[in-house]
This record gives structure tokens, sequence and C-alpha cells, in this order.
């Protein structure tokens, strides 16, 4: 049996304690799609109407657009994966032309896809107890470091 190497436990502590997160993060069920927060408006008005008016995930793009001349793609990719809503993935963020209202940080950036949640109406087809392991994939260590700021389970919408 050969020995482990310090780069294997090395590989193996990254994804352990980077991608994780991101496996057992806002995960909808399987299938799902991003519809965007109006659609969880009909259902949801007054959470939805507090997010809008009081939570400033629902203005994240603006920090975006001030920067995205500066930055090269990559770094700007790197934006969208924190400040929009399901970026690279089915019914998420493609630009700010194409999909305006995914250009933020949304109800599903949280809770997960929810194009089955909309359909069915069920609890179980979408995140709903949500705890600090959403909120990691974006909000870890170093990054809170450098803007200062830390995550708030329920940041004014619920």
């Amino acid at each position: 049996m050969k020995k482990v190497t310090f780069g294997t436990i090395l590989i193996l502590w990254f994804a352990l304690v980077f991608l994780l997160p991101l496996v057992i993060g806002a995960q909808g069920p399987t299938g799902a799609n991003f519809v965007g927060s109006k659609e969880c408006s009909y259902c949801h008005p007054d959470e939805y109407e507090r997010f809008t008016a009081h939570a400033n995930k629902a203005k994240s793009d603006h920090s975006v657009r001030l920067m995205a001349p500066k930055l090269t793609p990559e770094e700007l990719r790197e934006c969208y994966e924190c400040h929009t809503t399901g970026y690279g993935q089915p019914g998420g963020f493609r630009s700010f032309e194409e999909t305006p209202e995914m250009a933020h940080v949304g109800c599903e950036s949280c809770h997960g896809p929810g194009s089955v949640h909309a359909r069915t109406g069920h609890r179980d087809d979408i995140v709903g107890n949500l705890t600090l392991d959403v909120c990691r994939p974006c909000h870890e260590d170093e990054r809170v470091q450098v803007i200062n700021y830390k995550p708030l389970i329920y940041s004014g919408a619920h």
C-alpha cells in the first residue's frame, strides 16, 4: 500500500472544507430550475415585500455592475457566483441583459431552485429550514474578514 502524500491530504481537506458546503448548501429537489424571486411573491407576498425593501441581497447586482469594468472575466465570474441567483445553473443568471431578474441575490440563492416548489407548493420541494451551511459558500471566513459582513440567516425577509 502506498503512503498517503501531503498533497493528497491537502486535496481531500480542500474538498471537504470548500466543496462539501456547496453540495449541502442551497439545493432544491432534483431537476428543479431557478425561476426568480417574483415567482415566490405570489404565495409569499409579505416575505417578498420585506426582502425587496430591506435586504441588501436584493440589490447585490449594483456592486457588481460598478466593479465589472475593472475586473477580468474570471474575477467577474467569481462575483456572479455569490452576487447573482443561480449563476451557471438551469434557469439561473446568464447576463444582466438576458436575465436581469436573476442579477441579484434572490430567494432561491438561499432556498434553492424553486420551480418544483412553485408548481406543487409542497414544503419538501424547497430548502425551508436555513442553516449557516447554506451561507458558507459565499460567506466563508476570508470573505467575511475582507468585507466585514457576516451572514444573517433571515436578513430582513422572514
